[in-house]
């Protein structure tokens, strides 16, 4: 199905996802290309007239003051997109390169970016044949855009360096849009290299995915803490509402009355919270009872973090930009990437979280001296370790994410001769989000294996009837660990079903506190 891209101000981060997934083409509706035209004939009339304007008839950066003579501008336009393509590292998935594609036609829909209507199309064409760009992931500083890998993105469309399609794989350029897809590479008029290659579309495109998984890991980490909490025979009672009403955060109510709707002893029997409701233990860890309070942030500020990087995926973000309500283009800053920088910094310290505290549980469930279970959760321990050291590899993921919490955008290097004399570091804060949110994921994979197992030596006592149910689905897939075997395969296993969100079979009955 086509997903219209009108004026470029509809986008979400979960659209940019699936956009990214290719479960979408995208069309422009008859508003957008009116908007797209006219700005390109502004850019037209600059070149016939002959006026100074940054980047059309000038050089750029250093060089801004530099007249560029009109038989010059298309190499001009050429120049730039090849000089600025010196990214290094691996290269972006294809998923992600869709993205940050779709990202880049959504920007230049909203006809602020002075591209000819005919190489918009092109490129659209390029993004629906899923012929994608080879975009190196380091060498942005997130001022003046994202000028290494959107000028990457823009080499691949001019038929140049490499590009990759599901018929080819990973080929040249020229190979991929021509001899495989019949595409015709672009042939770059004024204003038009800096129109693709100026703007923050890798970090919001990383971003976007950031948001979407950090979101899903925290809906499924109420359900596994409320397993955890189960087996390692806690109370309810510090989820009552009233509790939380007192305090009055919209995210920690949320959290509190997920824990009740997965643990009501009314809705739900509990065997296992039945045999020991007169036990004499007055209340529980902070890991089990303060999960509203801990998850109840995290699950704020990535509501927060939400809100600037949809803002930031439908802004214009070029420079010069092109009012052709006025007729004239005007330079500014809007390529500036601390809006999204700070966010994902912010985002990364939030969701970082959910693996600390989770991490803490695991500790609870495999030490018997906390848990009242059998040591590391197996039989037979000393012959078996079972999970030791797969709590040692939670661990060691929340040290990493210790170091990788600390913000990127607190720091700059001035670039581009002091022209660019600030920059936000924005790509290194999104692929550091990406990576944070991954490791969250992993810890909680290693949490709800481990609460399966403990699970298995309170039987025949069942707990919730939802909790039984993300017990059965983990089982689908990874059977008991009833002596040591080979770790690794199970908590990918498990990764996949958080990352599927398999585990989140309550967030279609539970209704939402939060607006």
């Amino acid at each position: 199905c086509f997903l219209q891209f009108n004026y470029g101000n509809t986008l979400t981060t979960g659209d940019v996802v699936n956009l990214g997934k290719g479960m979408y083409k995208i069309k422009l509706t008859k508003e957008a290309e009116n908007n797209v035209k006219k700005s390109w004939e502004v850019v037209e009339n600059v070149v016939k007239e002959s006026k100074v304007v940054y980047g059309i008839t000038t050089g750029f950066g250093k060089f801004a003051q530099t007249v560029i003579p009109r038989e010059k501008i298309v190499e001009l336009q050429e120049n730039v997109v090849r000089s600025s393509a010196a990214g290094v590292g691996k290269p972006l998935n294809p998923e992600r390169s869709r993205m940050l594609l779709a990202l880049r036609i959504n920007v230049l829909a909203k006809g602020y970016s002075g591209i000819s209507p005919d190489t918009l199309h092109q490129i659209i064409e390029a993004y629906n044949a899923s012929c994608l760009s080879f975009i190196p992931e380091k060498g942005t500083v997130g001022a003046s855009g994202d000028l290494a890998p959107l000028s990457h993105l823009a080499l691949g469309l001019m038929g140049e360096g490499m590009m990759w399609s599901p018929k080819c794989g990973w080929a040249d350029a020229k190979h991929v849009n021509i001899k495989a897809h019949g595409l015709k590479p672009l042939s770059l008029k004024a204003k038009e290299g800096l129109a693709l290659i100026n703007g923050t579309q890798l970090i919001t495109s990383l971003g976007s995915e950031a948001v979407e998984r950090a979101e899903a890991i925290a809906r499924q980490a109420d359900i596994i803490a409320a397993l955890t909490l189960e087996v390692l025979k806690g109370s309810a009672k510090a989820f009552d509402k009233d509790i939380h009403r007192l305090r009055s955060h919209p995210g920690q109510e949320e959290v509190a009355f997920r824990f009740r709707s997965l643990l009501d002893s009314d809705l739900y029997p509990s065997e296992i919270a039945e045999s020991h409701r007169n036990c004499n233990k007055v209340q529980d860890a902070y890991t089990l009872r303060c999960c509203p309070q801990v998850h109840g942030i995290v699950n704020e500020t990535i509501a927060f973090v939400k809100n600037i990087i949809n803002k930031e995926i439908n802004s214009a973000t070029d420079n010069p930009m092109v009012f052709s309500e006025r007729g004239v283009t005007l330079s500014g800053g809007n390529f500036h990437g601390e809006y999204p920088a700070k966010a994902l910094d912010y985002l990364a310290i939030g969701v970082h979280e959910l693996a600390s505290i989770s991490e803490r549980r695991i500790e609870r469930l495999c030490n018997p001296s906390l848990s009242e279970l059998p040591a590391f959760l197996v039989s037979e321990g000393g012959l078996n370790c079972g999970f030791m050291v797969a709590h040692c590899t939670a661990a060691a993921l929340v040290s990493e994410n210790k170091v990788l919490c600390h913000p990127s955008s607190v720091d700059s290097l001035s670039t581009s001769a002091a022209t660019e004399d600030h920059v936000s570091m924005g790509g290194w804060a999104a692929r550091k989000a990406l990576k944070v949110v991954e490791h969250v994921e992993q810890v909680l994979s290693i949490e709800l294996l481990a609460a399966c197992q403990a699970l298995e030596f309170l039987r025949p006592l069942k707990t919730t009837e939802p909790l039984e149910r993300v017990y059965d689905l983990v089982r689908s897939m990874v059977r008991p660990l009833t002596k040591d075997r080979f770790m690794t395969p199970d908590i990918e296993a498990v990764h996949r079903l958080l990352l599927e969100e398999k585990a989140s079979i309550f967030n279609t009955q539970l209704p939402s506190v939060l607006v």
